[in-house]
């Protein structure tokens, strides 16, 4: 992969060049654009900057991004929960606290690692390697049904029936609060949140379009069981979308309460449900999993529901 050149304009003038960096490029933090002025790899209007080079409105910026580096992915015989599997694809129910992809801090041990072990042989290559195809992610704290490729022919239909939004997921979850209503839809725009890059946020600036409907399936003192249909697939997007109408995900240290509650760590959320169409027989299927223990354990907590 060759290394991405990007150019960029000043809105404002008087911003440092690494916060307007982190802010306008996705997923590029302030301290990865810090590390790029240091390695020259920044110029402002064709000169080196420093990361304390405050810009002026108009003035054009070159950015060059390093070749991105391949994680070396290794196969490891890791428990797998297998709801269905083919020749072109695999639909696991992933654990509860199970990264899906190797990243910097979980270098392995993660639902791909395991893929690459089980299916072995039986993966014909995504974009040229021997891997399996993440069609969509699911939190590391989030448990649930995911459905994976196996080669190229099936992972392109199926990421175009997420694209075209045929491919349909719905989860459960706990919020904090008492729903008024029995059902609703979130129709609210997330974006990178503009000053903490790990989090994402409803945004009207630099926000993709994002819609969620959510019911009521059952309420206890202070909480709200509810089911939820993702009509698109943003990051983090139940859980920003319910924590925009002030109920956010019983647990959800990052959206939600600061400690954890009802001795959960992590949010309280389950990927309940998955239909798709067969990217080669044109069969509609369609899976679902019971509640895991760990879900059904934190509504016993809860207590009996009420009216």
């Amino acid at each position: 992969m060759e290394e991405e050149i990007l150019s960029i304009v000043a809105e404002e003038s008087g911003e440092r060049i690494d916060a307007l960096l982190a802010r306008m490029i996705p997923d590029l933090s302030r301290s990865a654009a810090q590390r790029l002025i240091e390695q020259g790899a920044v110029l402002l209007e064709g000169r080196p900057v420093q990361k304390n080079t405050r810009c002026q409105a108009g003035e054009s910026i070159t950015i060059v991004l390093p070749e991105t580096e391949e994680v070396d992915l290794l196969p490891q015989d890791l428990p797998l929960d297998i709801v269905y599997e083919d020749a072109d694809l695999i639909v696991v129910n992933k654990a509860r606290g199970m990264v899906v992809h190797p990243a910097p801090g979980h270098p392995d041990g993660t639902l791909v690692n395991a893929l690459l072990w089980h299916c072995g042989d039986s993966l014909s290559g995504i974009g040229g390697e021997k891997r399996p195809g993440i069609v969509h992610r699911i939190d590391r704290d989030t448990s649930g049904l995911l459905i994976v490729a196996k080669n190229d022919f099936a992972h392109q239909a199926l990421s175009a029936q997420l694209a075209d939004r045929s491919l349909s997921r719905v989860y459960e979850a706990v919020v904090r609060g008492r729903l008024r209503e029995e059902s609703g839809t979130i129709d609210r725009p997330i974006g990178r949140h503009p000053t903490d890059r790990k989090r994402m946020a409803v945004t009207e600036k630099n926000g993709r379009p994002a819609v969620t409907h959510w019911e009521v399936l059952e309420r206890y003192n202070g909480y709200t069981r509810v089911r939820c249909r993702l009509e698109t697939g943003r990051t983090h997007q139940i859980r920003v979308h319910m924590a925009s109408i002030g109920h956010p995900l019983l647990g959800d240290g990052v959206y939600g309460a600061p400690s954890p509650e009802k001795g959960l760590e992590g949010q309280c959320l389950h990927a309940r449900e998955l239909k798709f169409i067969h990217p080669r027989t044109g069969e509609h299927l369609q899976f679902k999993t019971e509640l895991p223990g760990w879900f059904s354990e934190v509504l016993t907590r809860l207590g009996p529901p009420i009216g």
